[in-house]
């Protein structure tokens, strides 16, 4: 039996079996939590801070584990892998995973989610590593409510810092969560900002979870409300690639940029989900919205269980349901986002 090492752990090739539930849904994207931890305080997901789990969590994924992960998925049919968080550059060794992950032959896009507060610093590391997309967190352009938003004044320069990953050829999707309090007032200098930056602003309809159940009602805006507006003023909707995430993107010919909206309580949702998500400690969530994940931690220990891991998942994604709860103000299991990478 291969004995992997960490040069030669990813093996080219056809995979073995492209992950499919009983709905007919085909799996090719995978996100995947490096922490849990995040340097941020945003209202609508850790307003009071990140706050460890029990006093002895178990320990986030290891290099190695995280290594022997991607080798199953990407054998089952995966060609997309995000990493996420919390707060994913708080990971000292993100530079060492990205290199790992990036020896997948198969791995078409290799994608990293977050706040940006590190960006500059580590963007040169970060593609000398393989990164080919970000996707950056960004829900005000004016400095008085990103702080109010998000805990930190740090806009002027997360700004720049977009601006200079534009220009070193980075491609760029900016994520905005839409707040009753602040996005209709943000609406004209979020259009005016993307008409000359060649980036996608996407428009991420909030989500209720246990944390914000109270806090939910009170700031949710209807994404779709937004959408038809927009349409109406000439902005036409792009065909979707096959590994793309939920996002419905728009164009217009008077911008630069393109328009995303993430709209979670529309009815047909979930009839194009095509992505699974493993928690930040090994745990494998079938949607955002569950409860526990299934842990996969017992089969990450070693290189000669990649058979009996994949079996696993297979047998697992069985007990996808066709669609979440949302519309029935049911959430799942899941505390807040930065707990299993949104």
């Amino acid at each position: 039996m291969l004995r992997a090492s960490p040069d030669n752990l990813f093996i080219p090739g056809k995979p073995d079996v492209i992950l499919h539930d009983h709905w007919g849904r085909q799996f090719r994207y995978l996100r995947l939590s490096l922490t849990d931890a995040c340097n941020m305080r945003c209202s609508y997901c850790l307003p009071d801070g990140y706050q460890p789990g029990g006093a002895r969590p178990e320990p986030l994924l290891g290099r190695a584990e995280i290594r022997r992960l991607a080798w199953a998925f990407a054998h089952l049919g995966t060609r997309k892998i995000r990493l996420t968080g919390g707060e994913p550059s708080l990971r000292r060794d993100l530079p060492a995973i990205l290199h790992d992950l990036r020896q997948q032959d198969s791995l078409q896009t290799l994608a990293l989610t977050t706040n940006g507060l590190k960006l500059r610093q580590h963007l040169a590391d970060w593609r000398a590593a393989g990164l080919d997309q970000l996707n950056i967190s960004l829900d005000s352009l004016s400095p008085e409510r990103f702080a109010r938003i998000t805990g930190h004044d740090r806009l002027p320069r997360l700004l720049d810092d977009i601006d200079f990953a534009l220009a070193d050829g980075w491609a760029l999707k900016i994520n905005t969560v839409l707040l009753r309090e602040h996005s209709a007032l943000e609406r004209p200098a979020f259009l005016d900002w993307l008409r000359s930056r060649p980036l996608t602003l996407r428009f991420i309809e909030l989500m209720r979870t246990h944390d914000n159940a109270a806090w939910y009602p009170q700031q949710h805006l209807r994404g779709e409300d937004w959408l038809n507006q927009l349409v109406r003023q000439g902005w036409q909707e792009i065909r979707r690639p096959a590994d793309a995430g939920p996002a419905r993107d728009f164009r217009h010919p008077d911008y630069a940029g393109r328009l995303g909206f993430i709209l979670p309580y529309s009815p047909k949702f979930c009839e194009s989900c095509n992505r699974l998500r493993v928690s930040a400690r090994g745990a494998l969530h079938l949607c955002l919205f569950t409860g526990q994940g299934h842990s996969l931690r017992d089969l990450l220990q070693d290189d000669d269980q990649q058979a009996a891991l994949r079996r696993r998942l297979q047998q697992l994604i069985q007990l996808k349901a066709a669609g979440h709860a949302l519309l029935a103000d049911q959430s799942g299991g899941n505390r807040h986002f930065a707990a299993i990478g949104g």
